[in-house]
């Protein structure tokens, strides 16, 4: 198994891999300069030298050059109180060229030698003539990067739903997928204001319960399903996973919250067990008198 460090080139992004070579006694917190695609960079170790199976590498691992030094710390401070005036020139140039774009940040590495340029659009970007003009203003090489509305909250940061700063700046550091089916499966209202984040999209956070969810899910019954309790029969009319509870309308028209301990076990209807919670008396609303009188003269 190779041994690697694990270092971030931002607070709180991606954790990329490098190989550590004769540098075995780097720590978390260390600054160091490391080889990429797009030349040196300077990193931050979150994860000291340690082995990791061959099929948790992708691609080639690129090597620790050196330490970074007080001159290099220094160097990218001094760059970075210049990004400020570089996103207020590139978003003066982009209004000048016509683009429709919104810049958002602009990043130099630790030595000057490459600015990106982080900006949003809703459609494709011609920037070609952009990079140009900017190149010969900054004189350095320039990289545009469009990303999306995720991204996008996770530059700005901001304050969730919840009242405290986002999970994309303060902790998260890769996106999961979220999809509208772990919202049915919390019971949360479909409303597309009330399971959104600052970005428009589903919150981040649905993902985060959605195995507890899951697997209380599968001992509940089915809304609309018969169940027998000490009280009498009655249907199910709300689920609540967590407690392990469910709220049924009994025969006398009175509704009544139930533990699922509480509900009289009892034999399963061939065809109308729920199969799920496996502890109560559950049969299938039939069609009608027609097909009750259908299936007892048969």
């Amino acid at each position: 198994m190779p041994t690697v460090i694990g270092a971030q080139f931002k607070p709180v992004t991606k954790i990329y891999f490098f190989d550590p070579e004769q540098h075995l006694d780097l720590a978390p917190n260390d600054y160091v300069i490391v080889d990429t695609v797009k030349g040196r960079d300077l990193v931050q170790i979150v994860q000291a030298p340690h082995n990791v199976p061959d099929d948790e590498i992708v691609g080639d691992i690129k090597r620790v050059v050196r330490r970074a030094t007080p001159w290099d710390l220094l160097q990218k401070e001094l760059w970075k109180e210049k990004q400020t005036e570089a996103v207020s020139v590139c978003r003066e140039k982009a209004r000048t060229h016509g683009l429709d774009i919104k810049v958002l940040r602009c990043e130099y590495n630790y030595e000057g030698g490459r600015l990106t340029v982080f900006f949003a659009s809703e459609q494709r970007v011609d920037f070609r003539a952009l990079v140009r003009d900017l190149a010969r203003t900054f004189h350095t090489r320039i990289e545009m990067r469009q990303i999306g509305v995720r991204d996008e909250a996770k530059l700005l940061d901001g304050v969730g739903k919840c009242g405290r700063q986002l999970c994309c700046t303060s902790w998260l550091r890769e996106f999961a997928s979220v999809s509208i089916r772990q919202a049915k499966n919390q019971q949360l209202p479909l409303n597309q204001d009330e399971i959104s984040g600052v970005c428009g999209r589903l919150l981040c956070c649905l993902s985060y319960e959605d195995p507890i969810y899951k697997k209380a899910n599968k001992k509940m019954p089915k809304v609309g399903a018969e169940v027998t309790t000490h009280q009498g029969k009655g249907r199910v009319r709300h689920l609540h996973p967590l407690k392990e509870s469910v709220t049924v309308l009994l025969e006398n028209n009175v509704m009544a919250e139930f533990q699922l301990s509480e509900l009289i076990a009892g034999k399963k209807e061939k065809d109308g067990g729920c199969g799920t919670c496996g502890g109560c008396t559950v049969k299938r609303r039939a069609s009608g008198p027609g097909d009750t009188n259908k299936s007892k003269g048969q």
